[in-house]
């Protein structure tokens, strides 16, 4: 008897499911042809700036760049100066700390640790000329570096280790006139190689990205719609839209998928359906590093190790560092499967001189907040960096270590690779005390995955979620029911029942429509 129930219900099922899908429109929603049509036309310049008298000098350094800009631009220095780019800060409400001032000044990640008193190097990417550890270029509208955005000679260069000053040798002149809005190379210059080298950190955003082939992004596909990175990322006053969560605590100035694709941008309403709890990048960004390999694991415990009295370094088949003396081991992945979380869009972080409670498990850096009770959560794609670094078991605080010094006896560790030492002195830089004792804890930090978007074809299919199987994309997130992966005696039989209902009502209104059709056909004939 069970046999036969069950044999109705997959026939009700089949049925079912052929009269949804005969009944589906095959189309494309306008708003995708529309974006589409828009963004392959190559928009013409507003403005040439070979033609502004104040540009017709010889510029021998980049402030005289950037006066000559804002002489013109008059309200662009005030606007910069108060951006997330220039003060490397934001005011955000953090969940157990109330308001505070967020950014690389005290946020630590698990890559190179920090930014105080290793400005020198880490203001490569600022859009800054220089800076020191005393903030002097914050008050400074001259340092502003109006060319790293606007260059669009793909020629501009920062310096490496200067703070932030270009490559003396540049054609200045030629810069100032060609400047424009910001290309994906423009962005990618800092954002791709975060972290000290190609791909680092994200995991996708990467050098291939220049010019990538719509394999690697449908957006940004030069084979395709070619769109540039402020497409998305909208720029208002010298903000710009979308943030990185391992700076960003509120849920605010977010750039969404649903901003160019609305909330239903399928012909199937089951799939619209799904965008209640599941972000499009989950389905659409079924892997990551799919050009170049990223970095997943770093070990700074064993850093320091010298042959010959000099630091060495090694790589694996790929030309990835696998050790640098200057930083340790590393591990690498490429077309990585993303892990999911639930995501509210807010998140809390390991702020400088934080204590750490328990340090028998990984500390999360960057804590994403989302659960499935929570009605703004959604499933999104992650990228889960781990790495051990340096921190005070007495103290039990993360470690900042001094890292760069352009000499030796400064207590740097690029330097003089003593990690006593480094630690002593970053830690004295950044007002925090320092027990004299150094340990390792392993760290974890959350880069959700946004780019490297794939094409309708090439989506996450159902069964990839909807598997029982061990290796299912959501096998971690066992908060909620997923049909297809997990069994519930009363939902199973519920539903097996209300198939055969179903089923049952399709049949007996058949024969109702049947029987009627032949009586209303038998009075005719006797009429």
């Amino acid at each position: 008897m069970k046999k036969i129930f069950l044999i109705i219900a997959l026939f009700g099922l089949v049925t079912l499911l052929a009269i949804g899908f005969l009944s589906q429109k095959d189309y494309e929603p306008d708003n995708q042809m529309k974006l589409k049509e828009k963004y392959s036309k190559k928009g013409k310049k507003a403005v040439d700036h070979s033609q502004f008298s104040v540009l017709q000098q010889d510029f021998n350094n980049p402030k005289q760049v950037t006066q000559a800009c804002v002489s013109c631009h008059n309200m662009t220095a005030h606007q910069v100066m108060n951006s997330n780019h220039w003060n490397w800060e934001r005011e955000e409400y953090v969940e157990g700390r109330g308001i505070v001032y967020l950014g690389k000044k005290n946020a630590l990640n698990n890559f190179c640790i920090g930014s105080h008193g290793n400005e020198q190097s880490c203001a490569k990417c600022h859009v800054g000329l220089g800076y020191d550890e005393n903030g002097k270029l914050f008050a400074d509208s001259s340092n502003i570096d109006c060319m790293v955005c606007h260059d669009n000679t793909g020629t501009y260069v920062k310096a490496t280790e200067k703070a932030g000053e270009p490559v003396s040798t540049l054609n200045f002149n030629e810069i100032a006139f060609s400047s424009g809005k910001p290309t994906r190379s423009n962005c990618g210059v800092c954002h791709f190689y975060g972290g000290g080298g190609n791909n680092v950190k994200h995991g996708d955003l990467e050098e291939a990205m220049f010019e990538p082939t719509k394999e690697i992004d449908v957006h940004m596909g030069t084979d395709g719609v070619n769109m540039q990175c402020v497409a998305c990322h909208k720029t208002e006053q010298h903000n710009i839209a979308g943030k990185l969560y391992s700076l960003s605590s509120m849920n605010r100035n977010r750039a969404y998928c649903e901003d160019c694709h609305t909330s239903t941008p399928h012909a199937d309403d089951i799939l619209n359906e799904h965008n209640l709890k599941v972000a499009c990048q989950t389905c659409h960004i079924p892997t990551y590093a799919k050009a170049n390999s990223t970095k997943m694991y770093w070990d700074w415990s064993t850093a320091g190790k010298l042959k010959n009295g000099e630091p060495y370094h090694e790589e694996d088949s790929l030309g990835n560092h696998t050790y640098l003396s200057i930083k340790g081991s590393f591990e690498w992945d490429r077309n990585v499967k993303p892990d999911y979380v639930w995501f509210n869009g807010t998140a809390s972080h390991y702020l400088k001189g934080d204590i750490i409670n328990d340090t028998t498990k990984p500390l999360i850096l960057n804590k994403l907040h989302g659960s499935y009770a929570d009605d703004e959560s959604k499933i999104y794609p992650t990228k889960i960096h781990v790495a051990k670094q340096p921190y005070d078991p007495i103290n039990k605080m993360l470690i900042q270590p001094k890292l760069f010094s352009e000499k030796k006896g400064e207590g740097a560790f690029w330097k003089d690779f003593d990690w006593y030492k480094a630690a002593e002195v970053g830690m004295k830089e950044s007002g925090l005390p320092f027990s004299g004792k150094i340990s390792f804890l392993e760290t974890e930090m959350y880069w959700p995955v946004n780019h490297m978007v794939s094409s309708k074809e090439n989506a996450l299919s159902c069964n990839e979620c909807h598997t029982r199987s061990e290796n299912g994309r959501l096998s971690k997130l066992t908060d909620f029911y997923l049909p297809g992966r997990d069994y519930n005696a009363a939902v199973d039989t519920g539903a097996i029942i209300m198939l055969i209902l179903s089923f049952l009502g399709i049949v007996t209104h058949s024969i109702v429509r049947f029987l009627s059709k032949r009586k209303n056909k038998g009075e005719v004939n006797n009429g």
